[in-house]
Formats: structure tokens, sequence, C-alpha cells
């Protein structure tokens, strides 16, 4: 971006201070991030471009790009302005150094990387895989020399610039990078605002808000002139020099429109009359160039102005003589002196001709073949009413941003609607209303998204029967999303009963979703019912898929229901039947696997949940199916709490988070935060969790009773417990769970949280609460029939016991429940009813009883990453005279070393054998390098290897021993 001469800059030398300060603290090879706020023409872009100056007199890399307020539209326009022509001329071989995921989510957002897109790109619920991209590339981008990112007039950024700026300042770059953004603050989106203020509040980003210059500053900026308008100018600088630039008084020039934008009168009128002091081809060519954006191509305003290439060769000269325009560090693209310039010039040409205008460059770009994202700006302005080719063209803008873009995608497809003759098909008419609600919904635009499924459904005849449901059950999904659970019931049993044939396919997909109606409602019992009938049409149609379908559907809803001992059999034929099912058949119902995996984390088979969720999302990024995300993930959070190994988990959940904030759902947001918050908590980052507790609070609670609120309050007593204040968080669950038994709770998570219960009570000194929390979970491990349930009930009783000074009693409790967790495969609950018994066992006096105890729980919570819980464990064993290590000896024979090390460390020393990256087993896995990073570090020391060399060998004769014991 050329910007104006740092020589006219004056009366900036404080703000000149703070950026030299963050220049100087980006040797240090550290984000850092500046925001430049005033009005129009107060002089941003002008500091700006001295920053630009001075960071590359430094030898700094600088990239530039501005948001344009006619093009607010182009996906991630400001970045690719700013990133696209530097990539496009980089060796290589620096980007070779991206993997080839990485790469292809960054052809989705810069034109000089297409060819490395892939198929599988970010679902509509993962686009914050493009910003993880961006930030991975501004990284290497930064690898050997600082990087100052310059991003200008910012509140006419597009929505997805807007996203990924605001996912830049949450999680910066790891590398010297500095971004410099301006902005008229009043003019900024709600999203960015809120994200600007709290990076200012962390100390994340440093603000420079720039006033008026005085009278003696216009004097140095314009000279003596200065005493004749700065009353006009206001002692705006832009102002200044425009009406610095007419001699005299204002002559009567032709009038400029300028709507939208506070501009003095005079400034206006001060513009106009430069106008009339270019030829006529001149200001031709300026107004070609307002239509072609800013900045401009030479070769498209020469088409928007219908003129031949040397007269616009010719009239440029001149306007760059007169600097109406300036050159840009590449050749034949020039920027307009100040975008007011640009728009007083576009709102000024006539109407019709700037249509005609913008038909030329829609046809130019066309047989360029740029896509039909870059030419549906034009064609939507361009586009006659029921022409098929701009409704085509917008149509396929809207796919082509879908995925990336959302909020563009939905005003593409608004377009074409608008283009759409009446007398269309209504099936062409569906066909545009389907995706826009569902780019609506993605970007938390629930209401639209609501009443254009309400228009689509008007529209549809009821003999068009499958459709129809698919918008219907759509419609009540939206429903839900709003909170209007009740409204979403009426409108699937009205859909149930219009279809015609409830043994069909869509007979079949209401009946699923009224089998999970029940969880948005609380009404766990009713699930039972409708699953059971879901299941049964799915077997009278016979189909494998169908049956797949049905039978997750009713595992799910039994198990949610507490039927424990129905839902174990039909979980294991859904189980039987998914796994039977190819990628190909299975994403055909994506809705069977993920079904039943929150059966199976319901019935507290973890296992097999998590390695069905773990394929749903496999799956789904393949086909780019992103509905059932958040289900999916928050199942994988369940999973790793009690499986581990934490630490691995937390990163695809702080994505899962990002996810979700990009939604803009509170459900959606609360419940993604909820599962990295108890994961966090189990890890032993207890301020992490109660961070993400406390917001998944905020943005949900509604002062209602709320399934999503009520785990969300579980998770914050918990943390709120383990940092001394238990008494903090318990109105808000009993209100949430409804009331102090917690009888909204599913049964077969309510022992599990009754035990907190518990232990809320005890360090409250309520033992009469905590006696009944006690009853209560060992009423409901009773009723559920779980093995994990009644180690919860039983560990609860255990705490209760240790408090009432009956050690003995509570040890065998204790270790009654660590028994029952291990035949279920509960390891770390195991560990958990350990550590207390361990502590009744001491204080019982079995001192050799307590220490195997102790050492079982702290290497449980050392292998799978529970930090806190072990050095808890460790800190009795040291009470006790133990000596502890964490570190297994390096002489550990190789056979025995491989055998210890966990099925993750496992899976990523064959990768090692195969020669693999870090990178490339980041991306293989869905892990962080700097999870994988960890992993190697453990592996190295429980090998006693110090080479990823020798880990191969080690790991290679392992396998080798195996095969000739066999």
């Amino acid at each position: 971006m050329a910007a104006p001469p740092a020589s006219s800059l004056v009366g900036r030398e404080v703000e000149i201070d703070v950026l030299e300060a963050a220049l100087a603290g980006l040797e240090e090879r550290r984000p850092r991030a500046v925001e430049i706020a005033g009005p129009a023409g107060i002089g941003k872009s002008r500091l700006l471009a001295e920053l630009a100056a001075r960071a590359e007199a430094r030898g700094h890399v600088v990239l530039a790009g501005a948001g344009a307020e006619l093009e607010q539209d182009l996906p991630f326009w400001v970045f690719v302005d700013a990133l696209d022509d530097y990539v496009e001329g980089l060796d290589p071989r620096k980007l070779d150094r991206l993997d080839a995921r990485v790469r292809s989510e960054l052809a989705q957002v810069l034109p000089a990387l297409d060819g490395d897109a892939v198929a599988g790109g970010a679902a509509i619920h993962e686009r914050y895989r493009i910003h993880r991209a961006m930030r991975e590339l501004l990284e290497r981008l930064a690898a050997t020399k600082p990087l100052v990112l310059i991003l200008d007039d910012f509140h006419w950024a597009d929505a997805a610039s807007t996203d990924l700026l605001v996912a830049l300042l949450h999680r910066p770059p790891a590398a010297g990078v500095l971004l410099a953004v301006a902005a008229r603050p009043r003019q900024l989106a709600p999203r960015l605002a809120g994200a600007l203020d709290r990076a200012r509040r962390s100390g994340a980003l440093t603000a420079l808000e720039l006033t008026a210059l005085t009278a003696d500053q216009a004097r140095a900026l314009v000279g003596d002139r200065a005493d004749r308008i700065y009353a006009d100018s206001g002692g705006n600088p832009f102002y200044l020099e425009q009406l610095a630039r007419v001699p005299g008084a204002v002559a009567d020039g032709e009038h400029l429109r300028l709507s939208g934008v506070q501009v003095p009168a005079a400034v206006v009128a001060a513009l106009a009359d430069e106008l009339t002091l270019l030829d006529p081809a001149a200001r031709l060519v300026l107004n070609g160039a307002a239509v072609a954006g800013d900045p401009f191509e030479l070769d498209l305003a020469a088409v928007a102005a219908d003129l031949p290439e040397p007269a616009v060769l010719e009239a440029l000269d001149e306007l760059a003589r007169l600097e109406f325009v300036r050159a840009t560090d590449l050749p034949r693209r020039f920027r307009f002196r100040h975008p007011i310039v640009r728009r007083a010039l576009y709102e000024a040409t006539p109407e019709g001709w700037r249509i005609g205008a913008h038909a030329r460059v829609a046809d130019a770009l066309g047989g360029r073949g740029a896509p039909a994202a870059a030419r549906a700006h034009h064609v939507e302005r361009a586009g006659r009413h029921g022409d098929p080719a701009a409704v085509a063209v917008l149509r396929e803008a809207g796919e082509e941003t879908r995925h990336r873009a959302p909020d563009a995608a939905a005003r593409w497809l608004a377009a074409a609607l608008r283009l759409l003759p009446a007398t269309a098909p209504a099936s062409e008419r569906v066909q545009l209303l389907l995706p826009m609600a569902q780019a609506q919904a993605a970007t938390g635009r629930f209401d639209l998204s609501h009443a254009t499924l309400l228009e689509t459904l008007d529209l549809l005849p009821r003999d068009e029967v499958a459709q129809w449901v698919e918008v219907s059950t759509w419609c009540a999904r939206v429903e839900h999303l709003l909170g209007h659970h009740e409204t979403a019931q009426r409108r699937l049993l009205a859909t149930l009963d219009a279809v015609p044939d409830e043994d069909s396919d869509e007979g079949l997909a209401v009946l699923v979703e009224l089998a999970l109606d029940g969880l948005n409602r609380m009404d766990y019992k009713s699930m039972r019912g409708w699953s059971e009938r879901a299941m049964a049409v799915a077997d009278r149609r016979g189909d494998p898929l169908l049956q797949a379908a049905g039978a997750a559907a009713a595992a799910r809803g039994l198990a949610f229901s507490g039927a424990a001992a129905e839902a174990g059999p039909v979980c294991d034929r859904a189980a039987a039947l998914v796994d039977a099912l190819s990628d190909t058949e299975l994403a055909r119902r994506l809705d069977a696997i993920v079904h039943l995996a929150g059966g199976e984390l319901y019935l507290h088979r973890f296992a097999d949940a998590s390695r069905h969720a773990e394929r749903a999302l496999a799956i789904g990024r393949e086909t780019g199916q992103h509905q059932l995300f958040p289900v999916a993930f928050a199942i994988l959070a369940m999973t790793s709490l009690f499986l581990g190994p934490l630490g691995e988990a937390l990163d695809p959940l702080e994505g899962n988070v990002e996810a979700a904030r990009l939604s803009r759902n509170a459900q959606t947001i609360s419940w993604s935060l909820y599962g990295l918050g108890k994961v966090a908590i189990a890890a032993g980052d207890v301020q992490r969790g109660l961070a993400a507790a406390q917001e998944a609070v905020d943005v949900a609670d509604d002062g209602k009773p709320s399934h999503h609120v009520a785990y969300a309050a579980l998770t914050l007593v918990e943390a709120h417990l383990l940092t001394g204040k238990p008494e903090r968080g318990v109105p808000l669950l009993e209100r949430a769970a409804g009331g102090p038994d917690l009888p909204l709770i599913a049964d077969s998570w309510r022992a599990y949280h009754l035990e907190l219960v518990t232990r809320v009570r005890l360090a409250l000194g309520d033992r009469a609460a905590a006696r009944r929390a006690v009853e209560l979970a060992d009423e409901s491990a009773a009723a559920v029939g779980l093995p994990l349930a009644r180690s919860w009930a039983d560990r609860a009783a255990a705490a209760l016991a240790l408090e009432e000074g009956a050690a003995a009693p509570a040890a065998q409790l204790a270790l009654g429940s660590a028994a029952v967790a291990d035949a279920a495969g509960g390891r770390m609950e195991a560990a958990r009813s350990r550590a207390l018994a361990g502590r009744a066992l001491a204080q019982a006096g079995d001192r050799d009883g307590a220490v195997e105890a102790l050492r079982r729980a702290a290497a449980t919570f050392a292998e799978v990453g529970a930090e806190r819980d072990r050095d808890a464990a460790e800190r009795e064993l040291r009470a006790l005279g133990q000596r502890v290590r964490r570190r297994p000896p390096p002489a550990a024979a190789a056979a025995d070393g491989v055998a210890g090390l966990t099925a993750r460390e496992a899976e990523i020393a064959r990768l090692i054998v195969d020669r693999r990256t870090n990178r490339q087993i980041a991306e293989e896995l869905f892990l962080s390098p700097k999870t994988v990073e960890t992993h190697i570090r453990n592996i190295f020391a429980k090998l006693g290897a110090d080479s990823r060399v020798e880990v191969a060998r080690i790991v290679e004769r392992a396998d080798r021993l195996a095969a000739s014991s066999a």
C-alpha cells in the first residue's frame, strides 16, 4: 500500500514515540499490536506510512492492506490486499515448509496459492482452521525478520477479515509480528469493537487515538493558508490539505454527493471545484477507477471507462500530477489520494453509466477466468432482473464462499434472489433460500435464518415430502438454537403428522429428531419412546444405513433416559452396524455415528465413544458436513477427561471454542467452553478452567433451568472448590439443575455430579447436606445400574466417612470404588478413588497400604497429564516419607520402554520410524505442534533415547522382538 509521504506528518510526536517503542520491542521476536483510531481524514494512514518507513529502515518486512468502502463484500479482502502479491513472489521453498493442509486452508483465502487447494477444506464449523493457517503463515514470514502487518481502514473490512483479526488478537502469532490496525471507532462492527476493547484491557493492544491539529500545527502543514481555512477544516489534516488546494473562494462547481459520511460542506465544495480542473478524458478515467476499486488495476479502470489504454495512460499522468491517485508498490496498480475522494467520485457518476461500467468490469473478469466471488461484486450492481447468467454467477459465488465466509455467501445468495424473476419456479427460489439460511445460521443470525426457513416452507409444496421434511427439521433445529424448545417440538410433531408414511426415510428423519428433542427440553424420559419408535421404523425398512441411524438414535435416547440395561444391547447393535459401513456410506447419515458416540458416552463406554467421535469428525471434514461437530467435540472432551491424555485434548478443544465463537450462538459457545473448562481443570490448569466455565455461564444463563448452564455451573463450582471458594456457584448450580438434588441432570451422570456436591458441602462444613448428596448418589447409582455410577457414589460415601472420622470404612469404600472403576475402564476415576483411599489408609494407620494406593494413583495421574492431582498424591507420599521419582530410569530395556508408552506416544513413535516431521505428525493426528513436541520429550525419557534416530531403532528392535516371540 502506498501512503502519503511521511514528510507531511506533523503534530504526532507522542504517537511516533509509541510506534518506535513497538518497533524496538519487536526485536525481541514477540508479537505486538497497535490500534490507531480517529475520524476520517485525521491522519491514520499518514501515521501508518511513517510506521512503514521506520520499520523498513530497521530491515523489517512491511506488508500493508486496506479495507475499501465499496468492496466490503469480498471475503478476506484486507488480508488479500496485504499478503497475496508478497506471497506470490516468495521463493517457493519458503512456503514448502508449510504442510499441505495448511497450504490448502490458505488457498481458500489467498489467490496466489489457489493451486494448493485440495478437497476437504474447512467446514463452516471449522473456519477457525483458516485462522490458524494464517497465523502459521505469519509466523513463517517472520521467521528471519520481524514482520509489520498494516491493516488500514479496517472499519470497512469484510466479515471474514474481521473474524480473522479477532482470532489473531485473541491468539497472536508466536513470532515477531506487529499488527497495526487503523479504523474509525464509530464505524466498527460490534464484534471487532469488543475484541479491541478486550485486547486493550489485557495489555495486548496499544491504542492511539488521533485528535485534531492545533492552529500552529496546521500552519506547519499547509503554511499561512491555514489561517484562512482552519475553522472550516476543524484541524483535520486531510480537510486542511483539500481546502488548501483551492485558492480563494470556492467556485460553483458540480455538486458532489457524500451520503453516510460527515464531511464539512466547504471540503466537499473544494473537491468539486478541484474536479472541474480535469479535462473530460481524465475525469472519465477517474470515474472508471472509482468503479474498478481501491486500489484499482489500470486495465480494469480502462475497461470501466470504456477507453483505449493509451488514452488511459495519458490521463493517468495528469491524475498522478494532481495527486488524485498514487502509485502502489505493484506495477499498473494505483490508489486514490483518500477514500473520501473515491467515494465522492463514485457517487457523482451518472447511475446508468455506473451500471454499464460495473457490467464491463464483470465481463472482463469473466474473460480472465476470475472466480465467481470476484465477479459477484460487480454483477450485483449491474445485473438485470431476470438475467439467468447474473443469478448463476451470484449463486456460484455463494457456494464458493459458504464455508470460508458465510457472511458474504448470504449476501450473494440474497442478491441472486432479488434478481430472480417472479415467474421462476419455486424450486429455483428454494435452491437459493436453503443455503442462504444455512449461511445465516453459521454467522449467528438465527432470527434471519429462521425467517428464511419459514419462507422456504411456505414455497415448498407438501407433495415434495423429502425436501419439505428436511427444511422443517432444519427449522426446528434453529428454533432450538434460539431457545424456542416448545415451538420446535410442536413443529416436529406437526411434521410427523404430515408425513404420509411413517415407515419412510422422511418419517424416520423426523422420529430421530424427536428422539433427541427431549434433551433440549431436559425431558429425558420422553426420549425413550421416540427412540424405540425410530428404531422400529428403521428395522422395518431393512436398509443397514437406516438401521444404524435408528439403532444409534435409540441407544442415545435410552442412555439419556437412564435405561442403561435396555440401552446396552441396542448400543452394541448400533456399533456393529456403524462399524460395518464404509465412510462413504456413513457420510449419507453422519448423525448415525455421532448419536452412537453420544449413547456410548452416556453408557460410560469412553474408548468406543472417542473412536466413533473421531471418525465422525474425519468424515465430516472430508465431506464438508459441519452441523454435528459441536456434539462430536463435546463427546471427545468428556472421553479425554476419563481416559486422558489431557494435555493433547486442550488444543482441539480450544479450536472448538474458536469455532463456537464464530457461530455466535450462546448454547454452542457455552457447551464448547464447558468441555474446555472440564479438561483444563482435570489437567491442573484451574484458572483456565475457571475462566472457561464462567464465560460458559455468562453467555448462556437466562435465569431459567438449562441443560447447558447446569453443566457449566457444575464446572464452575468445581473450579471454585479447588481455589478455596466452595460457596461460590452453588446457588447457580441448584437453580440451573432444578434444585439441590440436581433432578434435571441426566441419570447416567447424576452420581458423578452428586459426588462433587458432596465434596463442596463438606468443604462448607454442612455434613447434613453432604449426607443427603451421598444418599441421592447411592439411589441414582442403584437405579441406573452403571458401574461407574456405583464407583462415584461409593467415593462420595468414602469422602463423607473420612470427614466423620471413620478412616477404615472410608478406605474400604474408596478402594472398592477404585476396583469398580478399573473394571469399567475408568482409569482416571480409579486413580481419584485410590488417592482418597491413600489418605484414608494413612489416617487409619495402614502406611504400606496408603503408599501403594497413592503410588498407583500418582502414576496414573502422571500418565494422563493430571498434573494437579499428581502433585497432590506426591505430596501425600512425601508426607509418608517416600521419595518420589517421576521419570523412568533411562537404562530401561528397549522392549519394556516401548511397552511403557501410552497409546498416543506409541502412535507418534511409529510415525517417527516412518521419518515424519513434527509438523506432519501434528497434521495427521490433528494435534498442535507443541503437543507433539511434549509427547516426543516423554518418548525420549521413557526410551532413554537422545535422538529421533535412536527412537526409531528402539521401536524397530522392539517390534522385531515381539514378532519373533509371537
